[in-house]
């Protein structure tokens, strides 16, 4: 059995069951960018082409299309402060390279629109949670935050209840992690930004932060966290199942 149709085999055999109407969707993911007013023009472009060029990276096209029979579903929106939110790409199936390859192109064409130095993290939570919320008949669904400070305004993250982002996965890409989590003279309390992020942020089945050096290595880690995120489950993942009259699964 080739690796895909392994990969395949381990989705079908732990997706939750839909409705013959469900488009089969092994992952649903929401990629939110940070353009708060602590993000400049060349930081903002170095975040929307370096996504853009993650998206073309062979490895992350690869692990994008491993189950074409159930695709990914991709959004991609940017946030600032409490109230600014903005699709840049609705739910998108990806099933062909050519559509990571217009994703890419839209974001290059892409530029800054908020200029507020608020950053409502708690209020991106749960925006991309409601865009998650429309994703029911995926089998995993998962939202990423990406930003390069602690959150100023709003709802603390850590204090968004579960009923609003249940059932989600929330993963972080932190950019300067060792950068202070704290913005006031407080140094009792200092702690640094991937501490904060995996205190306050991220929540649900195999959470985690990933870390960009600065926004010059946004890219790789974009790439890092993707590949993390849409790795399939292998068989030696399955609890044992034995099919009925005895039958073993195929090796």
């Amino acid at each position: 059995m080739t690796w895909r149709a392994t990969a395949l085999l381990a989705a079908v055999l732990l997706a939750p069951p839909a409705s013959a109407a469900d488009p089969a969707c092994r992952q649903a993911l929401a990629l939110g960018l940070d353009v708060s007013g602590s993000v400049d023009e060349e930081e903002y472009r170095l975040q929307m082409d370096g996504l853009a060029a993650a998206l073309r990276a062979p490895q992350v096209q690869e692990a994008f299309l491993a189950t074409p029979q159930a695709p990914v579903e991709l959004a991609i929106f940017e946030w600032s402060g409490l109230n600014q939110h903005r699709l840049l790409v609705d739910w998108t199936p990806v099933s062909d390279a050519e559509t990571l390859a217009r994703i890419s192109v839209r974001l290059r064409g892409t530029f800054a629109s908020y200029t507020d130095p608020s950053t409502a993290i708690g209020a991106a939570m749960v925006f991309g949670a409601g865009l998650l919320e429309r994703r029911q008949h995926c089998w995993r669904r998962t939202l990423d935050i990406s930003g390069d400070g602690p959150a100023n305004i709003g709802p603390a993250p850590g204090l968004i209840p579960n009923a609003v982002v249940g059932g989600i996965t929330i993963n972080g890409l932190v950019i300067v992690p060792a950068s202070r989590a704290n913005t006031t003279k407080n140094l009792r309390n200092v702690k640094t930004l991937l501490e904060y992020y995996q205190a306050q942020v991220i929540r649900g089945p195999g959470a985690f932060v990933e870390s960009a050096d600065d926004f010059e290595d946004f890219e790789n880690a974009m790439i890092r966290k993707l590949l993390r995120e849409l790795a399939d489950l292998t068989l030696s993942q399955i609890p044992p199942r034995h099919p009925p009259g005895g039958a073993t699964l195929p090796q």
